[in-house]
C-alpha cells in the first residue's frame, strides 16, 4: 500500500525513526544497522512495508530496496512474523541471508535473536526453492561495488578519518558508519572529524 515515503528525519528512538513527509510525521521501524546511518534533519528516501493486523498498524522500513524484498520473503515462513524478520536482518545482511539459506547455514541464521535452531531450518526449507544462487552472487557483487563507490565518494579527509579508526583497530565498517554520522565539522579537518567519529562509538 505505501511503497516508500520520502521526507526528512524529524526524530529516532531506539527503535524507529519519525519520518516528516507532508507534514506527517510517520513512524517507521527499522533496524538498527539503518538507522545508524541515520541523523536528524536529513532528508531519506525509505522503503516501506505497511503491516496491518486487527490490533496494530504499523510501518517497517529499509534504506536499501533488497532488504525489504528479503523482509517480505521472511514474512512469508509461517511462523515468522515482522519482529522476527527485523530481528534477523539487524544480525546479518540480506547478502548473507541468502547465502546462509542456500547452503543450509543455520548456524548464521540461528544467531538472529528470538530465532532458535528449528525456525532457521524450517526458513532455509521454505525460502531455497526462492532464491538462485546466480541471483544472491550477481547482488551481492552489485553491493560491493556500490559501498566502494560510495566510499570513493568520501572527500579525502574523511577517508583519512576512517584509515586512522582502522589503524586503532576498529573495523572497516563501523569506522566508516561513525565517520558518516560526523556533521557540522569542516569538511579538510580531519582531527576535527576523528574526534567527532570517536564519540560516535
Amino acid at each position: 500500500m505505501i511503497s516508500f515515503i520520502r521526507g526528512v528525519t524529524a526524530d529516532m528512538t531506539e527503535a524507529a525513526v519519525i519520518l516528516e513527509a507532508g507534514g506527517i510525521g510517520y513512524e517507521i521501524f527499522m533496524t538498527g544497522s539503518d538507522l545508524s546511518q541515520m541523523h536528524v534533519g536529513e532528508e531519506l528516501k525509505i522503503h516501506t512495508y505497511f503491516h496491518v493486523r486487527e490490533d496494530v498498524m504499523q510501518l517497517y522500513g529499509f534504506l536499501a530496496k533488497d532488504n525489504l524484498q528479503m523482509f517480505k520473503l521472511l514474512l512469508g515462513v509461517n511462523g515468522v512474523g515482522p519482529k522476527a524478520a527485523m530481528g534477523i536482518l539487524s544480525g546479518i545482511t540480506a547478502d548473507e541471508l541468502r547465502f546462509a539459506v542456500l547452503s543450509d547455514d543455520v548456524k548464521t541464521i540461528s544467531k538472529a535473536p528470538g530465532i532458535g535452531k528449528k525456525t532457521a531450518q524450517k526458513l532455509i526449507l521454505e525460502l531455497k526453492d526462492k532464491l538462485s544462487l546466480e541471483d544472491a552472487f550477481e547482488l551481492k557483487l552489485a553491493h560491493e561495488q556500490g559501498k566502494t563507490a560510495a566510499a570513493g565518494e568520501a572527500s579525502d579527509s574523511r577517508q583519512e578519518a576512517v584509515e586512522a579508526l582502522v589503524a586503532l583497530g576498529y573495523s572497516s565498517t563501523d569506522a566508516l558508519r561513525a565517520v558518516r554520522q560526523v556533521g557540522d565539522v569542516e569538511p579538510d579537518d580531519v582531527e576535527g572529524i576523528l574526534k567527532a567519529a570517536l564519540k560516535n562509538f
